[in-house]
């Protein structure tokens, strides 16, 4: 029995593997900048998790949106229909691009509201000129992700990792000398980490489309693009499975930016701890995401070729590869609660001495739960990802909706503002909104596959 399941797991990690380094590279390029600017205070390690919350929630739309390119990608490969997958990939292109510059205006216009969200004084006048730089990179990041969802549709998962590392390993460097002030350079501070971030995923951005002009397979779909022409169909077709994506991962995402701003409210080194506590799950959630990625490509290429039983095995194949990953990480999270935020600051700054080690045991107490909600979030990425492949999106979006902002948010606001849980509850609540999502999405692709064998 569990054979026809294990069986598979080298192909899904074939695919699974580059993504999961790839984004990875993101988080450990975010783990590195923590623990610098860690290093300056608690106050400046909150700037940036309050900078990012903003950030993270356009992000989240603009990457939801471009995820609808790798299933219709995928189909077209399975099918080897190269116009439509010439066509999916112009007009997600173009999409894309449209819409990082609108959620680059949007960020700007977003600004504001900083100052009306009770959140520290200090933290917010070090937020600002941290939040401008890193809005300018959504325009680059985006467009990236359109070039990555083509090439992961492909099955080309490594050349985005490609670009993610090298890039990462750039932004490593310059946050280093501009953070600090090294070689010569200013001491910017937050700033600094922001003007690494652009200039890496500039350079992200060109490095991919290098690697792709070069490869034979993917070269003849970026030669003789005309952009002018357009495809209503092909452009109703993407907006429709990539808004409500964008929405899935809005719902996600923005539920986790409200634990920031709740945080915010409990003070600073509230704050700061879920910002630890975060940046740790971000690097497990990777995993899950990489897996999720391959659930896509692989239902997407058993839909194309009408196997609606393989299909079944198959995404059963990688939501049994999520669950022992999750198990794992569950226990190391729980095992290492107390050792692993002391990383984030230095306990040897008498200045801050207090505050840092105030930091380091809220992070503690967040990690324990954090570490239970692996399991919740490695299994609703992964039906997620399943259920993209099946091209059925607007379900999926109204469950995401209601288990986060029905079950997730309220709980969340109710215990965190209670003076028992405090950020302890911030995060009961997310655990809660996370389990009820990965219910449901398991219930939807259980239901949606046996409705296609059925068929049959």
């Amino acid at each position: 029995m569990w054979r026809a399941y294990t069986k598979e797991f080298k192909y899904n990690w074939h695919l699974a593997a580059p993504v999961i380094l790839g984004m990875l590279g993101h988080v450990l390029v975010g783990f590195v900048d923590n623990i610098m600017v860690g290093r300056l205070g608690s106050a400046e390690l909150a700037a940036v998790s309050l900078g990012n919350s903003f950030f993270f929630v356009a992000m989240a739309l603009g990457i939801g949106f471009s995820t609808a390119i790798t299933p219709l990608v995928a189909e077209s490969d399975s099918e080897q229909n190269f116009i439509k997958g010439k066509s999916t990939f112009k007009h997600g292109l173009i999409l894309c691009s449209v819409m990082s510059l609108l959620l680059f205006v949007f960020i700007l216009l977003a600004k504001p509201l900083l100052y009306l969200m009770d959140q520290p004084n200090e933290v917010v006048v070090l937020a600002l000129p941290y939040l401008d730089i890193i809005a300018i990179s959504l325009v680059p990041l985006i467009i990236f992700q359109a070039f990555k969802q083509f090439s992961d549709g492909l099955s080309l998962t490594r050349y985005p990792m490609y670009a993610t590392v090298i890039a990462n390993l750039i932004n490593i460097f310059i946050n280093y000398i501009l953070i600090f002030g090294k070689w010569g350079f200013p001491k910017m501070g937050v700033v600094g980490a922001g003007v690494g971030t652009l200039i890496s995923r500039l350079v992200m951005l060109f490095l991919l489309w290098f690697f792709l002009k070069q490869l034979k397979k993917t070269k003849v779909y970026l030669e003789k693009i005309q952009f002018l022409v357009l495809d209503s169909i092909m452009l109703k077709k993407i907006i429709g499975l990539g808004l409500p994506s964008a929405l899935q991962m809005f719902f996600e995402i923005g539920v986790f930016t409200a634990a920031i701003w709740l945080s915010g409210t409990l003070g600073k080194n509230a704050q700061a701890a879920n910002q630890i506590a975060l940046n740790l799950s971000s690097m497990t959630y990777m995993i899950a995401v990489g897996l999720g990625v391959a659930a896509t490509i692989r239902v997407g290429n058993q839909k194309g070729l009408n196997q609606a039983v393989e299909l079944r095995r198959i995404a059963k194949s990688v939501f049994l590869m999520g669950l022992i990953f999750a198990t794992l990480f569950a226990a190391l999270f729980m095992v290492f609660h107390e050792l692993l935020p002391g990383f984030y600051l230095d306990l040897d700054d008498a200045i801050n001495f207090k505050d840092n080690n105030e930091v380091i045991d809220l992070a503690a107490q967040l990690l324990i739960i954090a570490g239970l909600f692996q399991i919740s979030d490695s299994i609703q990425v992964v039906f997620l990802g399943a259920l993209r492949g099946l091209q059925d999106v607007k379900i999926p979006t109204l469950i995401t909706f209601s288990a986060y902002w029905i079950v997730g948010f309220p709980l969340s606001y109710y215990l965190g503002n209670s003076v028992r849980y405090g950020s302890v509850g911030i995060w009961m609540g997310l655990l809660a909104g996370l389990t009820a999502a990965s219910v449901f999405l398991y219930l939807r692709f259980d239901y949606l596959s046996k409705k296609l064998i059925l068929k049959k």
